[in-house]
């Protein structure tokens, strides 16, 4: 009688097979997607700019070898560097992230899917470079499919389509954050597809690809989280599309895959990882996390917070001259913004006070606004904003929390109200959607292009700047772009 695992190998996983033929297939997002992807585009490039006057992140970009040089090497926006698209991909992907100041989508696991950019524009740009030079992008001494002419950023705004989709709609009903797990997970996986993809994969290969993906299983959460947050919740995403763009260059040699990387039993990532829990897609894969995308217009601050923010800085002219004569402030909050940023007790470093909403709410209650700068020691130090920190009390709305979950009204409430030594109070300020929010984006976009403009004009000479401002005013004339055309603009 036999005994033991059996080791017929099995069909793909039902998941891989999905992704990859989204990936694959999926040409034809809404034009609502489509003109969202082009100022999520513009929006994370001024992310990435910016993270470029603070050298804890710029320290870590460059080859990993100094002096390294790399022929027809991917672009990263505000540098000079030339680099292989795994580096390319890590430095896209720190640089778009280091400030908290990119998009954001909320679910059962929430993320920021314009970090699977770092991927896709290392990888489309190096690929875009040999096909403009007539040569031929070779990885592990192995020829990559030919292309007659270069990629266009219309590739581009498709291809972060469909990583926003998978990443996004595997957030919707999977929450690995409540099994310790980090949610970069998904931009490994949602990156490793599109790019294996782009690289011209068969079907065999990206699902290859993307059972590796899972194979690797996900950081810990710890460094997000009090007592350990740190910067390298700043580089992570950096550090999943790196190895995502190696995970797809490995399958495009013909490496071997696992097809039943999630549901193996004992062994697998649901059985390992997940509880047991299977791994599943609340919904068809089309364009609907593009189209509901949450933008971080006004304040790099963790999402959850964005409109205590809001509400703090409407309160400033009211509160700024009293601010010593303050007695308690009530923030009434939603169940995930508790269990993240609720914080009491020393911070010890930027990314703490990023991930602390009393830090952020005291910052805009104080000087009216919120600035990556006011993470900064220099700005820490001031007595006002620990002093005001204890005089919080933060309570959950369970009306909040459901809105928030639904799938319908997206929301993430908040609301402050001040009150003072001698009896007085403020009005409470209720704010439900942050300016990002789908249901803002008229008001934002134009806000959004202001933050696209700033970023250009300090970090890049005025020409490339103007020509770059023309260029994605016009969607048409952008799309027909090339890639290599298009980064070429962003080198400083």
């Amino acid at each position: 009688m036999a005994s033991g695992f059996s080791n017929v190998r099995p069909a793909p996983d039902s998941l891989l097979s999905t992704l990859a033929d989204y990936a694959l297939d999926y040409a034809t997002p809404s034009e609502e997607a489509l003109d969202t992807a082009r100022w999520c585009l513009a929006d994370t490039l001024a992310c990435g700019l910016m993270a470029l006057d603070y050298p804890a992140c710029t320290k870590l970009l460059g080859p990993v070898v100094s002096g390294t040089a790399v022929t027809h090497g991917a672009r990263v926006p505000g540098t000079r560097y030339e680099l292989d698209p795994v580096q390319a991909a890590f430095d896209i992907g720190t640089i778009v992230r280091w400030l908290d100041f990119n998009d954001t989508w909320l679910a059962a696991e929430w993320g920021h899917p314009s970090d699977n950019l770092g991927a896709i524009l290392g990888v489309a740009d190096w690929l875009s470079r040999h096909q403009q030079a007539g040569a031929t992008p070779t990885a592990f001494r192995t020829a990559l499919p030919p292309r007659n002419i270069p990629l266009t950023i219309r590739e581009v705004l498709v291809a972060m389509a469909k990583a926003h989709e998978i990443q996004g709609v595997l957030a919707l009903d999977n929450s690995f954050n409540r099994v310790g797990l980090d949610h970069v997970l998904l931009v490994r996986v949602a990156s490793t597809a599109v790019a294996a993809a782009l690289l011209g994969g068969t079907r065999e290969q990206v699902i290859n690809a993307i059972s590796h993906a899972w194979v690797d299983g996900s950081a810990l959460r710890t460094y997000r989280h009090a007592p350990n947050t740190g910067s390298r919740k700043s580089w992570a995403a950096g550090d999943a599309t790196s190895r995502a763009v190696r995970l797809a260059l490995i399958a495009m040699t013909g490496e071997m895959g696992y097809p039943s990387a999630l549901t193996a039993k004992t062994w697998g990532f649901q059985d390992v990882s997940f509880k047991g829990r299977p791994v599943t897609l609340a919904r068809p894969l089309g364009c609907y996390v593009m189209e509901h995308v949450l933008f971080k217009i006004s304040f790099p601050a963790e999402f959850h917070a964005q409109t205590a923010v809001e509400a703090s800085v409407t309160l400033h002219p009211l509160v700024r001259d009293r601010i010593g004569e303050i007695s308690r402030v009530e923030l009434t909050t939603h169940e995930s913004a508790i269990r993240i940023i609720d914080k009491s007790g020393p911070l010890h470093n930027p990314a703490d006070r990023d991930h602390c909403l009393q830090y952020m709410t005291a910052i805009g209650l104080i000087f009216g606004d919120l600035t990556a700068a006011h993470y900064e020691d220099q700005a820490a130090a001031d007595p006002r904003i620990d002093a005001l920190r204890v005089k919080m009390v933060v309570t959950e709305d369970k009306g909040y929390s459901r809105d928030y979950l639904d799938p319908e009204k997206r929301s993430i409430a908040n609301a402050v109200q001040v009150f003072f030594a001698d009896g007085t109070k403020t009005e409470r300020i209720e704010v439900h959607f942050p300016i990002g929010h789908r249901r803002r984006r008229q008001d934002g976009i134009p806000l959004l292009r202001a933050k696209f403009e700033r970023a250009l004009r300090r970090h890049l000479p005025a020409p490339q700047a103007e020509q770059l401002l023309a260029l994605t005013a016009d969607r048409a004339k952008l799309e027909r772009t090339s890639v290599h055309a298009f980064m070429d603009l962003f080198v400083a």
